[in-house]
């Protein structure tokens, strides 16, 4: 008996909507928009796949904080299109976007939102519901809590009125990591939790290093300058050191207030030659960040998945990653230490991790990843998601 089902995958291509605040080349987000830019370049590489992103030209949480519009216009998405809105005010608020909506949604199979307390979130499900779509939703991190949680009742009401929104029957919510599913399901009942990690690409070869040069240990960390990252943390380490020899790069941005409260932390514990600020870094300049250093270091109270975690191995540099995230494997793996993010407990690890052969733990990490995290077998496995969510009669011949 012949496979229907079958027949109409291999006649019409799964057309897929990602609903997105901001997308690539969006760096300030961090993250979230490193692995979704990958997953769909990936994504629209597979057989059968019609693939769509609707976003806004954010990248920031200021009205003036936009992608500017020579970066726009350089394309960089290979074989699917990016729709993006201009936003009007703050983070990601774009009345082009929810104009948009509802005929894009009309359009997919199936929709895929990315993000929880964004303004595309409940007009995305709403549209998905009276749509009769069915949803993938990835709260990247969003529903998990850690002690500094601000607005903690109203993100409750919000995740309640998500919640109502979803079909039970065709719902799912992915999720990066067990930590993260743990949680999140918690909040979010009506969706079907399934984890999927995030994949990394790794450089297929890497320069020779010159590990801790003239007997300098070079730290790193990337990432965004919020308090949920716990950089605080790692100062008060460093300071508790005492050694010159240690130095820290710290790649990213953040809101100016945060940004000059880690500055004046560092005045006051005596860490201006030690610490170096170097803004954001993409591409090259991330790259040669990685490879510049001997250990990253990722002291978050929480993280869902902790993309730079993958990267950093990749690029066969160790980690030091805090309990905040979910990376016990970094240890069996033999690839760094899995730590409390306590600063006491952070310079422990420091300490350590000087003393071991880096560059075995490099190698160990980046053959790890390279294993374990391609970006094309975890689009396979979201498309396979994709799939059993659609029924055949939903999509057109």
């Amino acid at each position: 008996m012949q496979d229907n089902s079958l027949v109409c995958w291999q006649v019409q291509p799964l057309k897929i909507l990602h609903v997105v605040p901001s997308f690539y080349p969006a760096a300030y987000f961090g993250g979230p928009t490193v692995s979704l830019y990958a997953l769909c370049n990936h994504l629209a590489a597979l057989p059968g796949v019609d693939l769509r992103v609707v976003t806004t030209d954010t990248n920031g949480p200021k009205r003036a904080n936009r992608i500017g519009p020579n970066e726009l216009q350089s394309g960089g998405f290979p074989g699917y299109e990016v729709i993006f809105c201009r936003k009007l005010v703050g983070a990601d608020l774009s009345l082009s976007l929810l104009l948009r909506l509802w005929s894009n949604i009309a359009w997919a199979d199936v929709v895929h939102v990315t993000a929880t307390y964004s303004s595309p979130t409940i007009p995305a499900l709403v549209a998905a519901r009276a749509l009769g779509k069915p949803v993938v939703w990835s709260p990247r991190g969003a529903l998990q809590r850690w002690a500094q949680s601000k607005r903690v009742g109203a993100k409750r009401a919000w995740e309640q009125a998500c919640d109502m929104l979803l079909d039970p029957r065709r719902s799912v919510l992915h999720l990066t990591s067990q930590m993260e599913a743990d949680e999140s399901a918690l909040r979010i009942r009506k969706a079907k939790p399934i984890v999927i990690e995030n994949g990394v690409d790794a450089p297929e070869l890497l320069p020779a290093r010159d590990w801790r040069p003239n007997g300098q240990l070079r730290l790193l960390y990337i990432g965004r300058l919020d308090p949920k990252k716990g950089i605080d943390n790692l100062l008060r380490a460093l300071a508790s050191m005492q050694d010159k020899s240690v130095q820290l790069r710290i790649c990213g941005g953040g809101t100016a207030d945060y940004a000059a409260y880690l500055a004046e932390i560092c005045h006051q514990l005596g860490l201006e030659t030690t610490v170096t600020f170097t803004g954001t870094v993409e591409g090259a300049a991330k790259t040669a960040e990685f490879l510049g250093a001997d250990v990253c270091i990722v002291p978050s109270h929480t993280e869902n998945f902790g993309m730079v975690v993958a990267e950093a191995l990749a690029h066969g540099t160790p980690v030091i990653a805090s309990h905040g995230t979910p990376w016990p494997a970094i240890e069996k793996h033999g690839a760094g230490i899995w730590v409390s993010n306590d600063p006491r407990e952070l310079t422990d690890a420091i300490s350590r991790i000087r003393q071991s052969d880096l560059q075995a733990m490099g190698r160990a990490g980046r053959e790890w990843m390279m294993r374990s995290y391609s970006w094309r077998g975890i689009a396979e496995r979201m498309l396979a998601v994709y799939r059993g969510l659609v029924q055949p009669k939903d999509v057109a011949i």
